[in-house]
């Protein structure tokens, strides 16, 4: 069964005492970093030493949205930035509705390709303008907009052989402070969300959205504590929206995440509060000093993360493939 911790590690090959870390079994999955990449054959034998460690396998992600934030690069298409294909709708709805599939279904295989499990994307934060973080990620200001290019981009995603992962519930377009760096607190109410930065969330969730990936972002009109440890923002996903999907937290170790307290105290809060997983990305040899102290995931955790493994492309055959990457690539620098 998996557990309920993915982890980072140091570089480009396992080292010894990884090995041994990801085998414990409070581990169920491995996030990979740009540290962690060189090429698609150096990506291809990581992932198939990790993937020999445990029965069932680990997890293996990586954040591949496109534009700034895009960990595989050599070998790799240089994806486009999703706030470019939003632009592109202004003028072209069709173009960007093409786009956003066609970028889904590229990202989506060749990470496949390397047996990566998922990209943690689409980003379905809104974007107010007053985000750096979140900027140019982001599909667009309009809800609406956002959602049909980001369920173009999850069908292109899935013909592929890959799950989607909306980020960061419930939105954190509307925060100027880096969440990475600084505590982030937004003061509107539900009501206020509901219909704007709720909504892609809940288009998604109802079209199949397997992982969401909670914010570490504070709603005080809502909980006193950032979303990914709250109860009320995992209820509010599972009562209200209906979502049977995975829910990540975002990495434990950013600064939004410090007022759960230690990296121990903030899994813990983040697995009660309802994440069936938890991201330690750069705790290398503290990451042993907690995971015996990890709750077990339950069997439902354990069956909704089971999941998000990668599965057989729709098609896979390599002259079809190649010709639709040329398309794809294509269409993408008219950007």
């Amino acid at each position: 069964m998996l557990g309920a911790v993915m982890l980072g590690i140091e570089g480009t090959a396992l080292l010894g005492e990884e090995r041994e870390r990801l085998r414990h079994p409070a581990v169920g999955g491995v996030i990979l970093f740009a540290r962690n990449y060189a090429d698609p054959a150096q990506l291809s034998a990581l992932t198939a030493d990790i993937r020999s460690l445990r029965s069932p396998p680990l997890l293996i992600a990586v954040d591949q949205e496109g534009g700034r934030v895009q960990r595989c690069r050599e070998g790799f298409t240089a994806l486009p930035a999703a706030g470019q294909i939003g632009r592109a709708g202004e003028m072209a709805p069709a173009l960007a509705l093409e786009a956003a599939e066609q970028a889904g279904w590229l990202m989506a295989t060749e990470l496949r390709e390397c047996d990566v499990d998922f990209s943690f994307a689409p980003v379905l934060d809104l974007d107010y303008g007053v985000s750096s973080v979140i900027g140019d990620r982001s599909l667009g200001r309009d809800p609406n907009v956002v959602a049909e290019l980001a369920l173009a981009w999850q069908r292109g995603a899935k013909a592929a052989g890959m799950i989607s992962v909306g980020k960061h519930f419930p939105g954190h377009g509307g925060v100027a402070p880096d969440s990475h760096h600084a505590r982030a607190t937004d003061p509107r109410m539900l009501a206020d969300l509901v219909h704007a930065d709720l909504l892609p969330f809940r288009r998604l969730i109802n079209n199949g959205l397997a992982a969401v990936m909670m914010a570490h972002v504070e709603y005080p009109q809502v909980d006193d504590k950032p979303a990914g440890f709250s109860n009320r923002w995992t209820g509010y996903l599972r009562n209200d929206l209906g979502f049977e999907g995975a829910i990540f937290s975002d990495d434990l170790e950013m600064a939004g995440a410090a007022a759960a307290g230690d990296l121990q105290a903030r899994a813990v809060a983040a697995i009660n509060a309802g994440c069936d997983m938890v991201i330690i990305g750069n705790a290398g040899r503290e990451a042993d000093q907690l995971l015996d102290r990890i709750p077990a995931s339950d069997s439902r955790s354990a069956l909704r993360l089971a999941r998000l493994h990668g599965r057989r492309a729709l098609d896979s055959d390599p002259d079809y493939i190649a010709k639709r990457k040329a398309s794809a690539r294509a269409l993408l620098a008219e950007l």
